[in-house]
């Protein structure tokens, strides 16, 4: 259900109860209070149809399938205004005519407030209904609170993670150019070594010959 729709309901539902009050007070009340009490009760009944007119284009704007639930609502309101206002002018009426209240009381106000009691009965319901909604609402809203510090906690050890991974990786390419370093020493040295090789190999064959020489030219003579 729309929170907008909610709020016009809860606001429409204090009016309600408050005008049927009223209408009970007036209608028991004679003079300057009776008038007081009718003109408190206009202006209520123009805030009551007022937000009728609101709820009415809030549910029109909503999808079909929750439209359909808030425009009976809104006519069991409607029907339930008509039926304060039918009230309000018969305490008006009865108020310009100077009835008194026993002749008021005779005239149908044991109907009014057996209707009284049935609106007031509408009014603890819908009550009921939007403290369930609000329930609801809240509990939502909880869960939703939750899972967003649980998807906080999950993308901070994500990026943790990726931190580490790019610091292994640094570390990494470091042991490969140093590896890359050593095996060019290396080969500088093994480059360095057979050629000392054959430089040995040189000395020793040269060293060889001049013996021979030696040794021969001792022998010939």
């Amino acid at each position: 259900m729309s929170e907008v729709f909610e709020g016009y309901e809860r606001q429409f539902s204090e009016i309600l109860a408050s005008l049927s009050q009223k209408c009970t007070s007036a209608a028991a009340s004679d003079g300057e209070q009776r008038r007081q009490k009718v003109s408190e009760i206009k202006s209520e009944i123009e805030d009551a149809e007022l937000l009728i007119r609101k709820m009415d284009l809030e549910a029109r704007s909503l999808q079909p399938s929750v439209k359909a639930g808030l425009l009976v609502k809104l006519r069991e309101y409607k029907s339930d205004l008509n039926n304060i206002k039918n009230e309000a002018k018969r305490i008006t009426s009865s108020n310009s005519k100077q009835v008194t209240r026993e002749e008021l009381l005779e005239s149908g106000m044991a109907d009014s407030l057996a209707v009284t009691s049935d609106q007031r009965g509408r009014v603890l319901m819908s009550t009921e209904r939007l403290a369930q909604s609000s329930d609801r609402i809240t509990e939502t809203r909880r869960v939703a609170l939750e899972t967003e510090e649980l998807g906080s906690s999950i993308l901070q050890d994500l990026h943790n993670q990726r931190q580490s991974l790019l610091h292994a990786h640094n570390s990494l390419h470091g042991v490969d150019e140093n590896v890359g370093k050593s095996k060019k020493i290396l080969a500088a040295m093994s480059k360095r070594i057979d050629r000392n090789k054959w430089i040995i190999g040189g000395v020793i064959a040269a060293l060889a010959f001049a013996i021979i020489v030696i040794l021969y030219f001792k022998i010939s003579h």
